[in-house]
Order: C-alpha cells, then structure tokens, then sequence
C-alpha cells in the first residue's frame, strides 16, 4: 500500500496494491500493522456501507465527545467526490476542505482522522461507499453543518437541481452556528 499525505495534516490517501490475474483481481483493504507503519495506529470498532444514487449528497457530518469517529473510506462500486474538512480549532487548517475522487476503479481509500466534518456525492447510481469508523455511531453525539457553507466554499461536481439530500442534511446550521467540541 502507498499512504500519501494531504497539505491538510492528519487526512491520508491510502492506495492499496492490485492483483490481477486471469480470474478477477484481489485487494488487501486493511492491515493493522502497515496502518500502524503509516501512522494510523487506531482501533475500529464498526463498519458502515451505504447505496446511493447519482447526485446523492451525504454530509457534512461528525461525531463527537467519546463516540468521535475516525474513519476510513472507500467506494466499492460506482464513484464519489468525498470532501474533508478540519474543524479542529487548534489546527493550522481549520475550516479548510479537502476532496478527493475515490471509485471502484481507483480503489483509492482516505483516513479521515477525529475532528473533520466528512461529505460526498455519488457520481453515479447504484454507488456503494464503505466506512470503517473508531466510534460506535451515537445519535447524541451527531454534530453537522450545511454542504453549501459559504465558508468552505465547496464546488461540488453536479449541478444544484442534480443533488439529492435529505431533510435532516438540508436543516443542518452553517459552521458560524455550531457549538464545535474539536
């Protein structure tokens, strides 16, 4: 595996090695101890796996207190653009966004460490995205901010009338009203 770092310090690219022989290919997505070489040295705790549709938007969000997420994602089939930002006071990024085009084709992964709100859109229909979190999902601690935030000032790849967001991700406050515990 390479593990590439970000200007934005802690987010890693992580691209894992691909065979490929006559019957298909195999991916190795995960090892301890070369994640712990590359300086992730964390416990997983959980799994998640997401469908969605072209022009899904799902974000941005984070956890906080003791059930704060580290994650580390990657697409299965299809493709997103998938958006980090730091949101951690003392960071010398903080409030600045990093995305990334991760797809069943690149199988390029991202390490989204404690204190980042995380976003994407699928790029095309039937995407199936996966997170390996550090924290069991806690409906209390759920904190998250609007996609289109004038602050990070995300271009995201579709147009307006293309994305499809929830309810709960169209209420979400702009970052100037959070209470942020990062």
């Amino acid at each position: 595996m390479i593990f590439t770092r970000t200007p934005i310090d802690g987010l890693i690219i992580i691209q894992p090695k691909i065979w490929q022989d006559n019957r298909g290919e195999f991916l190795e997505t995960y090892n301890e101890s070369v994640f712990k070489e590359n300086g992730i040295d964390q416990h997983f705790v959980q799994d998640n796996q997401s469908l969605s549709h072209k022009g899904t938007l799902r974000g941005l969000h984070a956890q906080a207190g003791q059930h704060a997420q580290g994650k580390l994602v990657r697409v299965i089939r299809g493709s997103v653009m998938d958006v980090a930002v730091d949101i951690r006071k003392s960071s010398p990024t903080y409030g600045q966004t990093f995305h990334i085009e991760l797809s069943s084709a690149n199988a390029k992964m991202l390490w989204i460490p404690i204190g980042f709100l995380h976003g994407f859109v699928a790029l095309e229909d039937h995407t199936i995205f996966s997170y390996k979190v550090t924290g069991k999902y806690d409906k209390e601690s759920e904190i998250g901010v609007r996609y289109n935030d004038p602050t990070f000032n995300i271009q995201w790849p579709l147009q307006l009338e293309e994305l499809i967001l929830s309810e709960k991700d169209l209420q979400l406050p702009l970052l100037a009203d959070i209470r942020n515990p990062f």
